[in-house]
């Protein structure tokens, strides 16, 4: 049941869901905690935002 929460939550990450709406979606009470939990999964999105900015900026 565990590879199945954590494949649901890498899911939502990689598709750009909000940590908020994913820690709600999973029942955690706290933001903290699905970030401590899954924090590996959304560094991605450090680098997607990177790239669309330096796609923008390219557009320029």
């Amino acid at each position: 049941m565990h590879d199945l929460r954590h494949s649901h939550a890498s899911y939502l990450f990689n598709h750009g869901i909000d940590p908020l709406t994913i820690s709600k979606r999973l029942g955690h009470e706290k933001l903290q905690t699905t970030l401590d939990t899954y924090t590996h999964l959304y560094q991605s999105a450090g680098d997607k935002l990177l790239n669309i900015l330096n796609r923008k900026k390219e557009e320029l």
